[in-house]
């Protein structure tokens, strides 16, 4: 009974995304197709679901093999695939594979970067740790601005799509122990912001997807994470691709669109039980 009464509050909270799979072929059947993040999680999950709709696909993340087999069934699936095994917070790994993809794909219609890096830890613990937000900046903002300044001109050509995977958190008070998520999660939100209104003229569409917990591998490394109701991998991947193939600039989930307001509304109150009741 527990059981169920916890499922059922899981589907109310996190909707399971319709998509049907003729609109999925419309949309990417023989369209190139970027995945960071691409050899697990989210990025795994959408890969899997554009082969099947014989999408192109130029995949990227650090798992070389996990890659390759990818890739492997791509192909064996009809599509076009290459990819890439590279550590995105790296600058001279990144700039070359923005050389490559330049070279490699003179149109893009869809970039999603999906990689991302989470830490908590709060500033007083990480006095001696720079090297936490020169990483998560490196990987939530940089990489992302860098891949789509690199795109930018194969997405005009096509009126491609840029799909960034932010965070709910991103809409309510910063949280004790997330000053480097938040921070590089929020500046990515702010320039693809900035970027929509200078790319609409171009014709390249721009979408922020502030999603809520993924039970992922990098979600379940926080243990008080791994009981709570979420989406899986392959429904985060379906609310990104409903979000690409629509006009919205963002995704949020339907309790985000009231609680959020009024959470700002508070935000003393909340700021003020952070500090005397920290965790």
């Amino acid at each position: 009974m527990k059981t169920s009464i916890l499922n059922l509050c899981a589907r109310w909270l996190y909707p399971v995304p319709h998509l049907r799979e003729r609109r999925l072929e419309e949309c990417f059947k023989g369209r190139w197709v970027v995945i960071t993040g691409a050899s697990r999680g989210i990025g795994f999950a959408m890969a899997r679901r554009l082969m099947q709709a014989e999408a192109n696909l130029y995949l990227i993340a650090r798992s070389e093999t996990e890659l390759q087999t990818l890739c492997c069934e791509a192909r064996a699936m009809g599509c076009q695939a290459e990819c890439r095994a590279v550590d995105l917070r790296d600058k001279t790994a990144l700039d070359l594979l923005c050389n490559d993809l330049r070279k490699r794909l003179p149109t893009v219609d869809y970039l999603f970067c999906n990689a991302g890096k989470s830490i908590c830890r709060k500033i007083v613990d990480a006095t001696d740790r720079l090297h936490d937000f020169d990483r998560t900046m490196a990987l939530n903002y940089r990489a992302m601005v860098a891949l789509a300044l690199a795109l930018l001109p194969a997405m005009q050509q096509v009126g491609g799509q840029l799909v960034y995977t932010s965070s709910v958190s991103c809409l309510y008070p910063s949280a004790p122990g997330w000053s480097a998520y938040h921070a590089s999660k929020s500046a990515a939100n702010v320039w693809c912001r900035t970027a929509e209104s200078e790319w609409k003229a171009l014709g390249v569409g721009v979408h922020v997807a502030y999603l809520p917990l993924v039970h992922t591998a990098m979600s379940e490394v926080n243990p008080d994470y791994r009981s709570l109701p979420a989406y899986s991998a392959h429904d985060a991947a379906g609310v990104l691709l409903r979000l690409a193939m629509s006009h919205r600039f963002s995704y949020k989930p339907w309790w985000a669109w009231f609680t959020a307001p009024m959470v700002s509304l508070f935000a003393p109150i909340v700021r003020f039980c952070y500090q005397k009741f920290p965790r």
